[in-house]
């Protein structure tokens, strides 16, 4: 464990680590309060970013209406971490899954609980394994929107009018809304229609009077395309009762250096909604220690894809350390990654470039999902990259 306020700089930090810029971290909580406040959205992040109940805190403390879970055992974790309102994004299948479903209604009796359906045999599964149990009759269902050769998800609003109408009927079920992820997509158009159809679902649904909560939920996932998500859920209006947008997204909260941050650039150019000044700032890096200049052209960091994610593009060498000279990171310019192993990254390295043995260098990421999960606590570090405090993560299913 490194004591409080170690420097990076002054290489007082076990490498490789992984490490949040707290000052980027709380522009982001802030930027996306605003942005959602100011367009009438409730955010419900996505927990499985970083299965981190500090960081979670964190976004519930800044304005965050509920967090969004993977899997029931994740949802136990999220009301043990005191989290008031959950979205379990998925459909819950299997007997024990169900009955860890159960026993969260059962054990946190104040917990709000929503989860996904897509069929008649999942209404019928969820409805069973509450009859007769504690918590029947308090959880939500929200009907999940899919597309075509895409994830789970019913294909027209004919068959989302037919899983709800089942829901409504169920006495153990409250049909509470509809739930979509659009970020199946690669593209602002195949997500766009994808979105019609959910609002199509939407209108369908409520004109057959089958809502039973005092709101109508619409969520949307958001992370890539969350300017349409807002558009669409805002446009989606129940006529009868009022209604609730809620945006799921995640990756927000350290935005990134790759996928994201051409997401972002993706929203912003298209102008659809008003975003807050500053944009997303990219919060999460992974530091390493050059380990061997081999060869002219070439160097060694000592980490690979043990400690940083590579399944959205290869680590982007941001920042140069070498202790003893350099009293801030000196941006890296020409380097980059050419492939990864388990703990070495093979990087392409300038003739002007001077890396040598024993040198620090700091790695942007793409996809912050994939780097959170490889590491069990992260640094908080301030602007002057001094140790400020940590993170826990909790990614295992038991």
């Amino acid at each position: 464990m490194n004591e409080p306020h170690a420097s990076l700089i002054a290489d007082e930090v076990a490498l490789p680590a992984a490490v949040i810029r707290k000052p980027a971290l709380d522009h982001n909580l802030a930027w996306m309060q605003a942005f959602a406040d100011a367009h009438g959205l409730s955010l419900a992040p996505h927990g499985k970013t970083t299965m981190s109940p500090e960081l979670m805190s964190l976004q519930i403390a800044a304005g965050a209406w509920g967090m969004t879970a993977a899997h029931p055992l994740h949802a136990r974790l999220y009301a043990e971490w005191e989290i008031g309102r959950i979205i379990i994004a998925n459909q819950v299948v299997g007997r024990r899954s169900l009955e860890t479903l159960a026993g969260v209604l059962a054990d946190f009796p104040a917990a709000e609980v929503h989860c996904l359906v897509d069929s008649i045999a999942g209404v019928d599964a969820l409805a069973q394994a509450l009859e007769g149990a504690p918590g029947a009759g308090r959880l939500k269902v929200l009907i999940e929107i899919g597309d075509s050769g895409q994830r789970a998800g019913v294909r027209s609003a004919g068959e989302a009018l037919a899983v709800a109408a089942a829901a409504a009927a169920a006495p153990a079920l409250r049909l509470a809304g509809v739930e979509i992820f659009e970020g199946v997509h690669a593209h602002s158009d195949a997500s766009g229609a994808h979105l019609a159809r959910f609002a199509e679902a939407v209108r369908a649904i409520d004109a057959a009077g089958l809502f039973e909560s005092d709101e109508v939920i619409v969520s949307a996932g958001g992370s890539l395309f969350f300017d349409q998500a807002a558009r669409t859920m805002l446009a989606a209006a129940s006529t009868t009762r009022p209604l609730r947008p809620v945006l799921r997204s995640g990756c927000y909260l350290t935005h990134d250096h790759g996928m994201y941050a051409a997401g972002f650039a993706g929203i912003a150019a298209r102008g659809l909604v008003n975003l807050p000044k500053g944009g997303l700032q990219p919060a999460l890096e992974v530091w390493a220690h050059i380990q061997s200049r081999p060869e002219s052209g070439q160097a060694i960091a000592a980490l690979g894809k043990r400690h940083i994610s590579s399944d959205a593009g290869l680590p982007v060498p941001l920042w140069h350390v070498r202790p003893g000279r350099d009293a801030a990171p000196r941006a890296l310019e020409g380097v980059t990654t050419e492939r990864l192993f388990d703990q070495h990254a093979c990087l392409i390295v300038p003739p002007a470039c001077d890396l040598a043995f024993g040198d620090l260098i700091g790695f942007g990421i793409s996809h912050p999902c994939t780097t959170f999960d490889k590491w069990r606590r992260l640094h908080l570090v301030d602007a002057a990259y001094r140790v400020v405090g940590g993170v826990s993560t909790h990614f295992g299913i038991a």
